[in-house]
Protein backbone atom coordinates (compact mmCIF):
# COMPACT_ATOMS: atom_id res chain seq x y z
CA UNK A 1 0.00 0.00 0.00
CA UNK A 2 2.87 2.15 0.66
CA UNK A 3 4.64 1.81 -1.96
CA UNK A 4 1.04 2.47 -4.21
CA UNK A 5 0.92 5.79 -2.28
CA UNK A 6 4.56 6.37 -3.50
CA UNK A 7 3.77 5.50 -7.01
CA UNK A 8 1.07 8.16 -6.93
CA UNK A 9 2.84 10.75 -5.32
CA UNK A 10 5.42 10.30 -8.18
CA UNK A 11 3.12 10.47 -10.84
CA UNK A 12 1.45 13.65 -9.44
CA UNK A 13 4.69 15.24 -9.13
CA UNK A 14 5.80 14.48 -12.37
CA UNK A 15 2.59 15.99 -13.49
CA UNK A 16 3.58 19.15 -11.72
CA UNK A 17 0.65 18.31 -9.49
CA UNK A 18 2.56 18.96 -6.12
CA UNK A 19 -0.54 19.52 -3.41
CA UNK A 20 -1.93 15.98 -4.33
CA UNK A 21 1.86 14.50 -4.54
CA UNK A 22 2.15 16.01 -0.98
CA UNK A 23 -1.01 14.45 -0.10
CA UNK A 24 0.11 11.09 -1.73
CA UNK A 25 3.46 11.07 0.24
CA UNK A 26 1.49 11.81 3.20
CA UNK A 27 -0.30 8.95 2.85
CA UNK A 28 2.53 6.54 2.16
CA UNK A 29 4.84 7.71 5.18
CA UNK A 30 1.67 6.89 7.16
CA UNK A 31 1.95 3.41 6.11
CA UNK A 32 6.09 3.60 5.74
CA UNK A 33 7.12 5.75 8.58
CA UNK A 34 10.53 4.87 8.57
CA UNK A 35 10.95 4.78 4.68
CA UNK A 36 13.49 7.60 4.26
CA UNK A 37 12.53 8.23 0.18
CA UNK A 38 9.27 9.21 1.43
CA UNK A 39 10.42 12.14 3.87
CA UNK A 40 12.69 12.81 0.36
CA UNK A 41 9.94 13.02 -1.95
CA UNK A 42 7.62 14.95 0.39
CA UNK A 43 10.47 17.86 0.74
CA UNK A 44 10.96 17.68 -3.52
CA UNK A 45 7.27 18.40 -3.54
CA UNK A 46 7.24 20.81 -0.63
CA UNK A 47 10.07 22.87 -2.36
CA UNK A 48 7.94 23.09 -5.53
CA UNK A 49 5.24 24.53 -4.03
CA UNK A 50 7.68 26.86 -2.03
CA UNK A 51 6.88 25.81 1.25
CA UNK A 52 10.41 25.61 2.15
CA UNK A 53 9.92 25.31 6.01
CA UNK A 54 8.27 22.09 5.64
CA UNK A 55 10.37 20.90 2.81
CA UNK A 56 13.29 21.66 5.62
CA UNK A 57 11.48 19.61 8.25
CA UNK A 58 11.43 16.61 5.70
CA UNK A 59 15.33 17.33 4.54
CA UNK A 60 16.18 16.38 8.42
CA UNK A 61 14.02 13.38 8.57
CA UNK A 62 15.56 12.14 5.80
CA UNK A 63 18.99 12.64 6.91
CA UNK A 64 17.56 11.44 10.21
CA UNK A 65 16.17 7.96 8.80
CA UNK A 66 19.26 8.00 6.60
CA UNK A 67 22.38 9.75 7.28
CA UNK A 68 24.75 8.47 4.69
CA UNK A 69 22.37 9.11 1.92
CA UNK A 70 23.43 11.62 -0.85
CA UNK A 71 20.19 12.75 -1.64
CA UNK A 72 18.99 13.98 2.06
CA UNK A 73 21.64 17.07 1.83
CA UNK A 74 21.15 17.59 -1.17
CA UNK A 75 17.12 18.47 -0.24
CA UNK A 76 18.22 19.83 2.92
CA UNK A 77 20.59 22.41 0.44
CA UNK A 78 17.53 23.34 -1.75
CA UNK A 79 15.16 24.42 1.10
CA UNK A 80 18.05 26.27 2.58
CA UNK A 81 18.63 27.85 -1.09
CA UNK A 82 14.93 28.18 -0.81
CA UNK A 83 14.75 30.47 2.27
CA UNK A 84 17.17 32.09 1.36
CA UNK A 85 19.86 31.06 4.13
CA UNK A 86 22.53 30.35 1.92
CA UNK A 87 25.37 29.38 3.86
CA UNK A 88 23.83 26.28 5.78
CA UNK A 89 23.05 25.01 2.11
CA UNK A 90 26.16 25.81 1.35
CA UNK A 91 26.87 23.66 4.48
CA UNK A 92 24.75 21.24 3.71
CA UNK A 93 25.94 20.43 -0.01
CA UNK A 94 29.72 20.02 1.38
CA UNK A 95 28.11 17.21 4.08
CA UNK A 96 26.40 14.97 1.20
CA UNK A 97 30.02 15.68 -0.94
CA UNK A 98 31.65 13.63 1.51
CA UNK A 99 29.49 11.16 2.27
CA UNK A 100 29.41 10.61 -1.71
CA UNK A 101 31.92 12.83 -3.49
CA UNK A 102 30.40 11.93 -7.02
CA UNK A 103 26.75 12.99 -6.91
CA UNK A 104 26.65 15.48 -9.45
CA UNK A 105 23.25 16.76 -7.90
CA UNK A 106 25.18 17.89 -5.13
CA UNK A 107 28.14 18.98 -7.00
CA UNK A 108 25.97 21.10 -9.16
CA UNK A 109 23.63 22.23 -5.92
CA UNK A 110 26.52 23.57 -4.08
CA UNK A 111 27.78 25.60 -7.13
CA UNK A 112 24.50 27.90 -7.37
CA UNK A 113 24.15 27.69 -3.22
CA UNK A 114 28.02 29.81 -3.65
CA UNK A 115 27.09 31.95 -6.46
CA UNK A 116 23.91 32.68 -4.84
CA UNK A 117 25.48 33.68 -1.51
CA UNK A 118 28.46 35.51 -3.37
CA UNK A 119 25.64 37.28 -4.94
CA UNK A 120 23.87 38.30 -1.63
CA UNK A 121 27.33 39.75 -0.18
CA UNK A 122 27.81 41.94 -3.47
CA UNK A 123 24.37 42.98 -3.00
CA UNK A 124 24.41 43.90 0.38
CA UNK A 125 27.54 46.38 -0.49
CA UNK A 126 28.89 48.85 1.29
CA UNK A 127 31.28 48.58 4.83
CA UNK A 128 30.72 44.87 7.26
CA UNK A 129 26.85 44.81 7.99
CA UNK A 130 26.01 44.79 11.69
CA UNK A 131 25.93 41.28 13.29
CA UNK A 132 23.18 42.01 15.12
CA UNK A 133 21.17 42.52 11.76
CA UNK A 134 22.57 39.51 10.28
CA UNK A 135 21.07 37.50 12.89
CA UNK A 136 17.39 38.93 11.97
CA UNK A 137 17.73 37.87 8.24
CA UNK A 138 15.29 35.84 6.31
CA UNK A 139 16.17 32.69 8.13
CA UNK A 140 15.26 33.94 11.52
CA UNK A 141 12.12 31.93 11.97
CA UNK A 142 14.06 28.93 10.97
CA UNK A 143 16.83 29.14 13.38
CA UNK A 144 14.33 29.59 16.23
CA UNK A 145 12.10 27.30 15.02
CA UNK A 146 15.12 24.10 15.17
CA UNK A 147 16.29 25.42 18.20
CA UNK A 148 14.99 22.65 21.00
CA UNK A 149 14.47 25.75 23.58
CA UNK A 150 13.72 28.91 21.80
CA UNK A 151 10.89 26.74 19.23
CA UNK A 152 8.04 27.04 22.29
CA UNK A 153 8.72 31.29 22.04
CA UNK A 154 7.17 30.89 18.84
CA UNK A 155 3.31 29.88 20.37
CA UNK A 156 3.79 33.10 22.86
CA UNK A 157 1.82 35.96 20.12
CA UNK A 158 4.31 38.73 22.36
CA UNK A 159 7.26 37.24 21.91
CA UNK A 160 6.50 36.65 18.04
CA UNK A 161 5.62 40.45 17.61
CA UNK A 162 9.08 40.99 19.44
CA UNK A 163 10.95 39.29 16.90
CA UNK A 164 8.81 40.82 13.87
CA UNK A 165 9.76 44.37 15.25
CA UNK A 166 13.48 43.74 15.76
CA UNK A 167 13.16 42.15 12.11
CA UNK A 168 11.81 44.74 10.60
CA UNK A 169 14.44 46.98 12.18
CA UNK A 170 17.53 45.37 14.43
CA UNK A 171 18.01 48.50 16.13
CA UNK A 172 14.84 48.09 18.25
CA UNK A 173 16.36 44.92 19.94
CA UNK A 174 17.74 47.67 22.44
CA UNK A 175 14.37 47.95 23.82
CA UNK A 176 13.36 44.13 24.14
CA UNK A 177 16.70 43.26 25.97
CA UNK A 178 14.29 42.65 29.20
CA UNK A 179 12.66 39.82 27.78
CA UNK A 180 14.82 36.93 28.78
CA UNK A 181 13.67 35.17 25.58
CA UNK A 182 14.82 37.84 23.47
CA UNK A 183 18.24 37.09 25.10
CA UNK A 184 18.12 33.47 24.87
CA UNK A 185 16.78 33.89 20.79
CA UNK A 186 19.52 35.94 20.40
CA UNK A 187 21.98 33.57 21.32
CA UNK A 188 20.55 31.13 19.55
CA UNK A 189 20.82 33.30 16.10
CA UNK A 190 24.54 34.52 17.17
CA UNK A 191 25.84 30.82 18.07
CA UNK A 192 26.82 32.28 21.23
CA UNK A 193 26.39 31.25 24.52
CA UNK A 194 24.38 34.24 26.52
CA UNK A 195 23.95 33.69 30.65
CA UNK A 196 20.34 35.45 30.82
CA UNK A 197 19.62 36.34 34.65
CA UNK A 198 15.97 35.27 36.32
CA UNK A 199 16.64 31.97 34.62
CA UNK A 200 15.80 29.33 37.22
CA UNK A 201 12.48 30.94 38.60
CA UNK A 202 11.30 31.88 35.16
CA UNK A 203 11.61 35.52 35.17
CA UNK A 204 10.53 36.66 31.74
CA UNK A 205 8.58 33.68 30.77
CA UNK A 206 4.60 33.26 31.09
CA UNK A 207 3.09 30.81 32.34
CA UNK A 208 1.83 29.66 28.92
CA UNK A 209 5.54 28.44 28.84
CA UNK A 210 4.90 26.57 31.97
CA UNK A 211 6.83 23.25 33.54
CA UNK A 212 10.31 22.58 34.54
CA UNK A 213 12.82 25.05 33.14
CA UNK A 214 14.56 23.24 30.07
CA UNK A 215 18.41 23.48 29.95
CA UNK A 216 19.75 23.01 26.60
CA UNK A 217 22.16 19.64 27.20
CA UNK A 218 25.56 20.05 26.79
CA UNK A 219 27.34 18.79 23.97
CA UNK A 220 28.80 15.42 25.06
CA UNK A 221 30.99 12.62 23.29
CA UNK A 222 28.95 9.69 22.50
CA UNK A 223 29.59 6.71 24.93
CA UNK A 224 31.95 9.12 26.74
CA UNK A 225 32.37 8.61 30.52
CA UNK A 226 33.73 11.05 32.85
CA UNK A 227 36.90 10.04 35.12
CA UNK A 228 36.49 9.98 38.80
CA UNK A 229 38.21 12.88 40.05
CA UNK A 230 41.21 12.32 41.61
CA UNK A 231 43.17 13.61 44.55
CA UNK A 232 45.71 16.45 43.88
CA UNK A 233 48.94 14.27 43.33
CA UNK A 234 51.45 15.15 45.84
CA UNK A 235 55.51 16.54 44.54
CA UNK A 236 57.57 14.28 42.61
CA UNK A 237 59.38 14.24 45.84
CA UNK A 238 57.16 13.05 47.75
CA UNK A 239 55.90 9.79 45.48
CA UNK A 240 56.55 6.45 47.19
CA UNK A 241 58.45 3.83 46.02
CA UNK A 242 55.35 2.00 44.23
CA UNK A 243 54.36 5.11 42.41
CA UNK A 244 57.65 5.75 41.56
CA UNK A 245 58.36 2.74 40.05
CA UNK A 246 54.72 2.97 37.82
CA UNK A 247 56.20 6.49 36.17
CA UNK A 248 59.40 4.83 35.39
CA UNK A 249 57.51 1.44 33.36
CA UNK A 250 54.68 3.77 32.02
CA UNK A 251 58.20 5.96 30.74
CA UNK A 252 59.78 2.96 29.76
CA UNK A 253 56.68 1.63 28.04
CA UNK A 254 56.25 4.70 25.91
CA UNK A 255 59.79 4.34 24.81
CA UNK A 256 59.32 0.42 23.51
CA UNK A 257 56.33 1.93 21.60
CA UNK A 258 58.13 4.85 19.85
CA UNK A 259 60.29 1.80 18.89
CA UNK A 260 57.30 -0.35 17.98
CA UNK A 261 56.45 2.52 15.84
CA UNK A 262 59.85 3.17 14.18
CA UNK A 263 60.11 -0.40 13.20
CA UNK A 264 56.51 -0.83 11.40
CA UNK A 265 57.44 1.99 9.33
CA UNK A 266 60.43 -0.08 8.04
CA UNK A 267 57.76 -3.10 7.75
CA UNK A 268 60.21 -4.72 10.21
CA UNK A 269 56.57 -6.47 11.54
CA UNK A 270 58.33 -9.11 13.70
CA UNK A 271 60.79 -6.14 15.64
CA UNK A 272 57.60 -4.48 16.36
CA UNK A 273 55.36 -6.87 17.72
CA UNK A 274 58.15 -7.32 19.96
CA UNK A 275 58.60 -3.90 21.12
CA UNK A 276 54.70 -3.54 21.36
CA UNK A 277 54.58 -6.37 23.61
CA UNK A 278 56.99 -5.15 25.88
CA UNK A 279 55.09 -2.10 26.29
CA UNK A 280 51.81 -4.26 27.06
CA UNK A 281 54.09 -5.81 29.98
CA UNK A 282 55.17 -2.51 31.27
CA UNK A 283 52.05 -0.90 30.90
CA UNK A 284 48.73 -2.08 30.64
CA UNK A 285 46.62 0.85 31.39
CA UNK A 286 47.38 2.37 27.69
CA UNK A 287 45.15 0.72 24.96
CA UNK A 288 47.11 2.03 22.31
CA UNK A 289 49.49 -0.52 22.36
CA UNK A 290 47.36 -2.76 22.30
CA UNK A 291 45.93 -1.50 19.03
CA UNK A 292 49.05 -0.96 17.98
CA UNK A 293 50.21 -4.46 17.69
CA UNK A 294 46.77 -5.32 16.11
CA UNK A 295 47.62 -2.82 13.38
CA UNK A 296 50.76 -5.01 12.60
CA UNK A 297 48.76 -8.63 13.18
CA UNK A 298 46.68 -6.89 10.49
CA UNK A 299 49.80 -6.30 8.05
CA UNK A 300 50.54 -9.65 8.48
CA UNK A 301 47.56 -11.66 7.86
CA UNK A 302 46.97 -12.83 11.44
CA UNK A 303 43.43 -11.80 11.56
CA UNK A 304 43.00 -13.82 14.75
CA UNK A 305 45.42 -12.10 16.55
CA UNK A 306 44.76 -8.87 15.65
CA UNK A 307 40.81 -9.44 16.51
CA UNK A 308 41.99 -10.90 20.08
CA UNK A 309 44.31 -7.57 20.69
CA UNK A 310 41.42 -5.40 19.62
CA UNK A 311 38.72 -7.27 21.63
CA UNK A 312 41.23 -6.88 24.54
CA UNK A 313 41.58 -3.43 24.21
CA UNK A 314 37.67 -2.88 23.73
CA UNK A 315 37.56 -4.25 27.32
CA UNK A 316 40.51 -2.90 28.97
CA UNK A 317 39.45 0.59 28.00
CA UNK A 318 36.21 0.30 29.13
CA UNK A 319 37.46 -1.04 32.50
CA UNK A 320 39.95 2.05 32.16
CA UNK A 321 37.09 4.49 30.82
CA UNK A 322 40.00 5.09 28.21
CA UNK A 323 39.29 8.21 25.55
CA UNK A 324 36.34 6.82 23.55
CA UNK A 325 38.03 7.35 20.21
CA UNK A 326 40.85 4.68 21.20
CA UNK A 327 37.57 2.32 21.92
CA UNK A 328 36.26 3.17 18.50
CA UNK A 329 39.68 3.02 16.71
CA UNK A 330 40.04 -0.77 18.46
CA UNK A 331 36.71 -1.47 16.90
CA UNK A 332 37.20 -0.35 13.60
CA UNK A 333 40.38 -2.17 13.66
CA UNK A 334 38.38 -5.11 14.34
CA UNK A 335 35.76 -4.53 11.71
CA UNK A 336 38.78 -4.71 9.36
CA UNK A 337 40.52 -8.08 10.37
CA UNK A 338 36.73 -9.15 10.13
CA UNK A 339 36.29 -8.13 6.56
CA UNK A 340 39.80 -9.77 5.49
CA UNK A 341 38.32 -13.01 6.79
CA UNK A 342 35.03 -12.34 5.19
CA UNK A 343 36.79 -12.84 1.76
CA UNK A 344 36.89 -16.75 2.66
CA UNK A 345 34.44 -17.38 4.95
CA UNK A 346 31.35 -15.05 3.27
CA UNK A 347 30.69 -13.84 6.76
CA UNK A 348 30.54 -9.62 6.90
CA UNK A 349 27.93 -9.48 9.19
CA UNK A 350 30.39 -9.46 11.99
CA UNK A 351 32.53 -7.29 10.26
CA UNK A 352 29.46 -4.84 9.84
CA UNK A 353 28.54 -5.08 13.36
CA UNK A 354 32.22 -3.77 14.37
CA UNK A 355 31.84 -1.03 11.98
CA UNK A 356 28.70 0.21 13.53
CA UNK A 357 29.57 -0.56 17.21
CA UNK A 358 32.20 2.10 16.48
CA UNK A 359 30.37 4.83 15.06
CA UNK A 360 28.03 4.78 17.89
CA UNK A 361 31.74 5.24 20.02
CA UNK A 362 32.84 7.51 17.64
CA UNK A 363 31.73 9.15 14.00
CA UNK A 364 34.43 8.85 12.05
CA UNK A 365 34.49 9.19 8.41
CA UNK A 366 36.86 6.49 7.53
CA UNK A 367 34.58 4.28 9.81
CA UNK A 368 32.29 4.49 7.65
CA UNK A 369 33.28 4.43 4.49
CA UNK A 370 34.74 1.39 5.55
CA UNK A 371 30.86 -0.04 6.98
CA UNK A 372 29.51 1.23 3.70
CA UNK A 373 32.35 -1.07 1.86
CA UNK A 374 31.81 -3.76 4.08
CA UNK A 375 27.98 -3.47 3.20
CA UNK A 376 28.16 -3.29 -0.63
CA UNK A 377 30.76 -6.29 0.05
CA UNK A 378 27.96 -8.42 1.28
CA UNK A 379 25.23 -7.20 -1.36
CA UNK A 380 27.22 -8.03 -3.94
CA UNK A 381 27.98 -11.39 -2.70
CA UNK A 382 24.18 -11.89 -2.29
CA UNK A 383 23.81 -10.78 -5.29
CA UNK A 384 26.74 -13.32 -6.84
CA UNK A 385 25.16 -16.23 -4.78
CA UNK A 386 21.53 -14.89 -6.34
CA UNK A 387 22.83 -14.75 -9.82
CA UNK A 388 20.86 -17.63 -12.37
CA UNK A 389 19.63 -16.65 -15.76
CA UNK A 390 17.71 -19.38 -16.00
CA UNK A 391 15.25 -18.31 -13.35
CA UNK A 392 15.72 -14.38 -14.43
CA UNK A 393 13.94 -15.59 -18.33
CA UNK A 394 11.31 -17.43 -16.38
CA UNK A 395 10.95 -14.39 -14.09
CA UNK A 396 10.61 -11.95 -17.04
CA UNK A 397 8.61 -13.86 -19.08
CA UNK A 398 5.79 -14.31 -16.46
CA UNK A 399 6.09 -10.44 -15.99
CA UNK A 400 5.42 -10.00 -19.65
CA UNK A 401 2.59 -12.19 -19.22
CA UNK A 402 0.93 -9.94 -16.21
CA UNK A 403 1.70 -6.87 -18.24
CA UNK A 404 -0.53 -8.36 -21.20
CA UNK A 405 -3.26 -8.65 -19.13
CA UNK A 406 -2.68 -4.94 -17.70
CA UNK A 407 -1.77 -5.98 -14.46
CA UNK A 408 1.38 -3.81 -14.33
CA UNK A 409 2.19 -4.29 -10.25
CA UNK A 410 2.26 -7.93 -10.67
CA UNK A 411 4.38 -7.33 -13.86
CA UNK A 412 6.73 -5.06 -11.95
CA UNK A 413 6.88 -7.41 -9.21
CA UNK A 414 8.41 -9.85 -11.76
CA UNK A 415 10.96 -8.09 -13.34
CA UNK A 416 12.33 -7.05 -10.23
CA UNK A 417 13.13 -10.41 -9.73
CA UNK A 418 14.37 -11.11 -13.07
CA UNK A 419 16.83 -8.32 -12.14
CA UNK A 420 17.81 -9.59 -8.88
CA UNK A 421 18.52 -12.76 -10.90
CA UNK A 422 20.41 -11.05 -13.68
CA UNK A 423 20.97 -7.25 -13.32
CA UNK A 424 22.97 -7.32 -16.65
CA UNK A 425 20.02 -8.12 -18.91
CA UNK A 426 18.66 -4.89 -20.46
CA UNK A 427 15.75 -6.37 -22.25
CA UNK A 428 14.24 -6.62 -18.01
CA UNK A 429 14.91 -2.78 -17.29
CA UNK A 430 13.00 -2.10 -20.79
CA UNK A 431 10.00 -3.96 -19.41
CA UNK A 432 9.68 -2.57 -16.30
CA UNK A 433 10.19 0.40 -17.39
CA UNK A 434 6.75 0.70 -19.63
CA UNK A 435 4.92 -0.73 -16.65
CA UNK A 436 5.82 1.89 -14.25
CA UNK A 437 4.87 4.08 -17.13
CA UNK A 438 1.74 2.24 -17.28
CA UNK A 439 1.29 3.02 -13.66
CA UNK A 440 2.52 7.00 -13.96
CA UNK A 441 5.41 6.17 -11.84
CA UNK A 442 7.89 8.30 -14.31
CA UNK A 443 10.69 8.62 -12.28
CA UNK A 444 11.28 5.06 -11.96
CA UNK A 445 10.34 4.77 -15.80
CA UNK A 446 12.75 7.01 -16.81
CA UNK A 447 15.54 5.39 -14.04
CA UNK A 448 15.17 1.93 -15.53
CA UNK A 449 15.23 3.43 -19.29
CA UNK A 450 18.14 5.02 -18.62
CA UNK A 451 19.63 2.00 -17.11
CA UNK A 452 18.63 -0.03 -20.43
CA UNK A 453 20.74 2.26 -22.43
CA UNK A 454 23.60 2.28 -20.22
CA UNK A 455 23.91 -1.83 -20.43
CA UNK A 456 23.06 -2.03 -24.20
CA UNK A 457 23.54 1.37 -26.11
CA UNK A 458 22.17 0.12 -29.50
CA UNK A 459 19.21 -1.50 -27.53
CA UNK A 460 16.07 0.70 -29.63
CA UNK A 461 13.58 0.00 -26.61
CA UNK A 462 15.54 1.35 -24.34
CA UNK A 463 15.18 5.11 -26.37
CA UNK A 464 11.54 4.68 -27.03
CA UNK A 465 10.96 3.72 -23.23
CA UNK A 466 13.07 6.60 -22.15
CA UNK A 467 11.55 9.23 -25.06
CA UNK A 468 7.94 8.35 -24.33
CA UNK A 469 8.62 8.92 -20.59
CA UNK A 470 10.12 12.27 -21.03
CA UNK A 471 7.29 12.73 -23.70
CA UNK A 472 4.67 12.17 -21.02
CA UNK A 473 6.65 14.82 -18.21
CA UNK A 474 5.96 17.18 -21.34
CA UNK A 475 9.38 17.40 -21.82
CA UNK A 476 9.30 17.36 -25.42
CA UNK A 477 12.88 19.05 -26.36
CA UNK A 478 14.80 15.81 -24.04
CA UNK A 479 12.78 13.12 -26.08
CA UNK A 480 13.26 14.45 -29.00
CA UNK A 481 17.23 14.59 -28.50
CA UNK A 482 16.39 10.92 -27.07
CA UNK A 483 14.14 9.71 -30.16
CA UNK A 484 17.47 11.27 -32.28
CA UNK A 485 19.94 9.77 -30.20
CA UNK A 486 18.66 5.73 -30.91
CA UNK A 487 17.29 6.89 -34.64
CA UNK A 488 21.48 6.89 -34.65
CA UNK A 489 21.87 3.44 -33.85
CA UNK A 490 18.70 2.24 -35.58
CA UNK A 491 18.11 5.06 -38.22
CA UNK A 492 14.51 2.57 -39.81
CA UNK A 493 12.92 2.18 -36.32
CA UNK A 494 9.38 3.10 -36.59
CA UNK A 495 8.60 3.24 -33.02
CA UNK A 496 11.92 6.39 -32.88
CA UNK A 497 10.50 7.81 -36.24
CA UNK A 498 6.97 7.99 -34.73
CA UNK A 499 8.19 10.07 -31.20
CA UNK A 500 10.31 12.56 -33.48
CA UNK A 501 7.04 13.24 -35.49
CA UNK A 502 5.13 13.50 -31.96
CA UNK A 503 7.99 15.76 -30.19
CA UNK A 504 7.82 17.86 -33.29
CA UNK A 505 4.64 18.64 -33.76
CA UNK A 506 4.47 19.54 -29.49
CA UNK A 507 7.55 22.01 -30.50
CA UNK A 508 6.06 23.61 -33.51
CA UNK A 509 2.29 24.34 -31.72
CA UNK A 510 4.49 26.78 -29.28
CA UNK A 511 6.64 27.85 -31.92
CA UNK A 512 3.75 29.05 -33.63
CA UNK A 513 1.90 30.18 -29.78
CA UNK A 514 -1.08 28.14 -30.19
CA UNK A 515 -1.09 26.71 -27.35
CA UNK A 516 -4.30 27.43 -24.95
CA UNK A 517 -4.00 29.66 -22.15
CA UNK A 518 -3.73 26.72 -19.57
CA UNK A 519 -1.43 24.48 -21.36
CA UNK A 520 0.71 27.64 -21.59
CA UNK A 521 0.72 27.93 -18.26
CA UNK A 522 0.93 24.42 -17.19
CA UNK A 523 4.44 24.07 -19.91
CA UNK A 524 5.80 27.07 -17.99
CA UNK A 525 5.10 25.88 -14.69
CA UNK A 526 6.92 22.52 -15.70
CA UNK A 527 9.44 23.82 -17.13
CA UNK A 528 10.26 26.39 -14.21
CA UNK A 529 10.92 22.94 -12.16
CA UNK A 530 14.18 22.26 -14.84
CA UNK A 531 16.93 23.00 -13.79
CA UNK A 532 18.42 23.12 -17.77
CA UNK A 533 15.70 25.65 -18.18
CA UNK A 534 16.86 27.67 -14.93
CA UNK A 535 20.47 27.53 -15.78
CA UNK A 536 19.53 29.66 -19.55
CA UNK A 537 17.26 32.25 -17.40
CA UNK A 538 19.55 33.13 -14.71
CA UNK A 539 22.70 33.19 -17.20
CA UNK A 540 23.46 36.60 -17.64
CA UNK A 541 24.48 36.23 -21.29
CA UNK A 542 21.39 34.70 -21.88
CA UNK A 543 18.92 37.74 -20.16
CA UNK A 544 21.08 40.10 -22.20
CA UNK A 545 20.18 38.05 -25.42
CA UNK A 546 16.69 38.30 -24.49
CA UNK A 547 16.41 41.84 -24.04
CA UNK A 548 18.07 42.59 -27.18
CA UNK A 549 15.58 40.17 -28.67
CA UNK A 550 13.02 43.03 -27.81
CA UNK A 551 14.54 46.26 -27.77
CA UNK A 552 17.42 45.94 -30.27
CA UNK A 553 17.03 43.71 -33.84
CA UNK A 554 20.26 44.68 -34.59
CA UNK A 555 21.86 42.56 -31.56
CA UNK A 556 19.45 40.15 -31.97
CA UNK A 557 20.36 39.51 -35.58
CA UNK A 558 23.70 38.58 -34.55
CA UNK A 559 22.64 36.88 -31.64
CA UNK A 560 20.82 34.39 -34.08
CA UNK A 561 24.10 33.43 -35.77
CA UNK A 562 25.52 31.97 -33.00
CA UNK A 563 23.79 28.24 -32.72
CA UNK A 564 24.49 27.76 -29.01
CA UNK A 565 22.53 30.75 -28.30
CA UNK A 566 19.89 30.02 -30.42
CA UNK A 567 19.24 26.52 -29.39
CA UNK A 568 18.77 27.71 -25.87
CA UNK A 569 16.59 29.91 -27.20
CA UNK A 570 14.73 27.17 -28.81
CA UNK A 571 14.19 25.64 -25.66
CA UNK A 572 12.59 28.88 -24.53
CA UNK A 573 10.70 28.66 -27.09
CA UNK A 574 9.16 24.66 -26.89
CA UNK A 575 9.23 25.34 -22.66
CA UNK A 576 6.62 28.35 -23.35
CA UNK A 577 8.63 31.20 -21.80
CA UNK A 578 9.37 33.65 -24.99
CA UNK A 579 7.39 33.30 -27.88
CA UNK A 580 8.77 34.39 -31.17
CA UNK A 581 6.55 36.50 -33.50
Amino acid sequence: MADEAKAKGNAAFSAGDFNHAVAHFTDAISLAPTNHVLYSNRSAAYASLAKFPEALSDAHKTIELKPDWGKGYSRLGAAYVGLHSYGDAVSAYNKGLQIDPTNEALKSGLADAESALARSSRSRGGPAPNPFGEAFGTDMWVKLASDPDTREFLQHQDFVKMMQDIQKNPNNVNSHMKDQRVMQALGVLLNLKIQTTGAEDGEGIPPSASGPEKKRPAAEAPKEEKRPEKDPEPEVGELDEEEKEKRIKKSEAQKEKEAGNAAYKKKDFEMAIQHYTKAVDLDDEDISFLTNRAAVYLEMSKYEDCIKDCEKAVERGRELRSDYKMIARALTRKGSALVKMAKCSKDYETAIEAFQKALTEHRNPDTLKKLNDAEKAKKDLEQQEYFNPQIADEEREKGNQFFKEQKYPEAIKHYTEAIKRNPKDPRVYSNRAASYTKLGAMPEGLKDAEKCIELDPTFSKGYTRKGAVQFFMKEYEKALETYQEGLKHDPQNQELLDGVKRCMEQINKANRGDLSPEELKERQAKAMQDPEIQNILTDPVMRQVLVDFQENPKAAQDHMKNPLVMNKIQKLVSAGIVQVR
